[in-house]
């Protein structure tokens, strides 16, 4: 016999299987010998009350273990003679583009500026070392895309554009743990997802596929309003279907097509500055418990959101257990991310906390045309190194300090390797920005007690939560309105927000394809 049930017991409880197995038996009303085996089908933690829950839903095996049909199973095929469609960028988007390509019987060539995981690893030592960023190897660029150094989150609401199953059963086939199937917020982490994107690479290459490194593609070869392939280095590659993945980041990308008059719309982004707490503070408060976590539970998290000047003001990306990292991708630039290794062990929590911004407030700020948002991200990226020093030092402030706009003569101790300075982000950021922040930020800690504190430091700027362009396509068919064979994909188009998101719009996009 085959049972699913649903329980709801204490973090001690869930870490004791004798005590789980017990609870099942008498919920089946059978003896606890009769229970062969228990898999763990969901699980959640319910923090909303004083007594925390893990919430469960399990398989029960009762008398025999039975066999379950497994439900996905990836359907390669060598495609090494199959018609070339070039997939451009190696984030998640184009590489999911490229195994559903392959599965369809396409062959994908994918183009990737960076370089592979191994050596962007190298170029990452080098950028603490140095200071100097890598322009095509750095945390934005590279193989796997901004995500790969990232938490790894696998969260996502955009549920309607794909099979989300479907995305975190390739990433378990391709090394990710199991518990991702598990988990309500699921994630890899930075230590384990690099294995995860060689292991997809090794896939594409095993079936016929090529993906090229150093590759930066400089134009797209369009002939009577069609795509005819892309031009990298020399070379000319021709391809009578472009996948254009290329990630949030790609500036020079934007420009490159704004000269070849190619159809883009400005759209609203969000911009801010990233919190940090320490994570035994975030604990005591989300676990409603002045002694923390204790051993039973992971590292807490928390997600904040409301309205100022009707506005979105909210948290984005939160990384328990966390490391905040430099995440410019040029010279003259100050950006910060969030990261977390799978065990998310560090002793401290961090956090984007980012306001939207729109196209009649960058207007009101002087910022006009298709580049206006993609500007006032130059100028603020710009502003932020010049304020750290014009170096990786990243300008800081006391979250208290913040709020009543006082400048922080010392600072406290951060998971920032390349170093701190003291600012008053109200002296340069733009007003509108600091004040929707600050009302925000004042908002959520009347809804958290202690999280407004000294011992707080938001560091800036957090400035690549998404693009400030869109680079239109066709509901159904995903090619560009008014160039056949381009399809504009991800974040970087202006179509995701996440690993699992941009996955899915690279799949969709290959299906569009095929």
């Amino acid at each position: 016999m085959y049972k699913e049930l649903e329980l709801r017991i204490t973090p001690e409880e869930a870490h004791d299987k004798e005590i789980v197995n017990d609870l099942l038996a008498r919920m089946l009303h059978v003896g606890r010998e009769r229970i062969r085996h228990v898999e763990i089908l969901r699980k959640s933690i319910d923090a909303r009350q004083r007594r925390v829950v893990i919430q469960l839903k399990v398989g029960v095996h009762v008398d025999r273990v039975e066999e379950k049909e497994r439900v996905f199973s990836p359907q390669y095929r060598d495609v090494s003679s199959a018609e070339t469609v070039v997939v451009v960028g190696a984030g998640p988007a184009g590489l999911f583009a490229a195994l559903r390509l392959i599965e369809l019987g396409m062959r994908p060539i994918v183009l990737e500026r960076g370089k592979c995981v191994e050596e962007r690893k190298q170029d990452l030592n080098s950028l603490y070392k140095t200071g100097l960023v890598n322009e095509d190897s750095n945390y934005g660029f590279g193989e796997g895309g901004a995500g790969t150094f990232s938490d790894g989150k696998l969260f996502t609401r955009s549920k309607k554009r794909g099979n989300v199953d479907r995305i975190l059963e390739i990433l378990v086939y391709h090394g990710a743990s199991q518990n991702i199937l598990i988990d309500a917020h699921p994630h890899i982490g930075t230590d384990k997802l690099p294995r995860v994107i060689v292991n997809i690479r090794k896939t594409i290459e095993r079936y016929g596929g090529e993906v090229r490194f150093n590759s930066r593609v400089r134009d797209i070869i369009i002939e009577q309003n069609r795509v005819r392939g892309v031009v990298v280095g020399d070379e000319e590659i021709r391809a009578d279907h472009v996948i254009l993945a290329t990630g949030h980041s790609a500036r020079d990308v934007y420009r490159m097509l704004q000269s070849r008059s190619v159809l883009m719309f400005p759209k609203d982004f969000a911009v801010g500055l990233r919190l940090e707490h320490p994570q035994e503070l975030i604990d005591q408060i989300q676990y409603h418990n002045p002694r923390g976590r204790g051993d039973f539970l992971p590292a807490a998290e928390y997600s904040f959101v409301t309205n100022v000047d009707s506005r979105g003001v909210y948290s984005f990306c939160m990384c328990p257990g966390g490391v905040v990292v430099p995440a410019c991708t040029g010279p003259g630039q100050q950006v910060v991310n969030g990261m977390s290794a799978s065990g998310r062990n560090t002793a401290w929590a961090n956090s984007a906390m980012v306001t939207s911004i729109g196209e009649g407030e960058l207007l009101g700020m002087k910022y006009r045309g298709l580049f206006a948002g993609l500007e006032f991200q130059e100028d603020l990226e710009r502003a932020a190194w010049e304020q750290g020093g014009k170096n990786l030092y990243a300008p800081a402030q006391r979250l208290t300090h913040f709020l009543c706009g006082h400048l922080s003569e010392q600072l406290p101790r951060t998971s920032y390797k390349p170093g701190v300075r003291a600012t008053s982000f109200k002296e340069w950021l733009p007003e509108m920005v600091y004040r929707r922040l600050r009302e925000g930020l004042n908002q959520f800690g009347k809804k958290a007690r202690g999280f407004v504190t000294e011992e707080a430091v938001l560091l800036g700027v957090e400035s690549r939560t998404s693009s400030p362009l869109r680079i239109p396509r066709e509901a159904e068919r995903m090619v560009h309105p008014e160039i056949s064979g381009l399809y504009p994909c991800g974040e970087g188009a202006g179509y995701a927000g996440g690993i699992v998101s941009a996955a899915m719009d690279g799949e969709g996009c290959a299906e569009a394809i095929c």
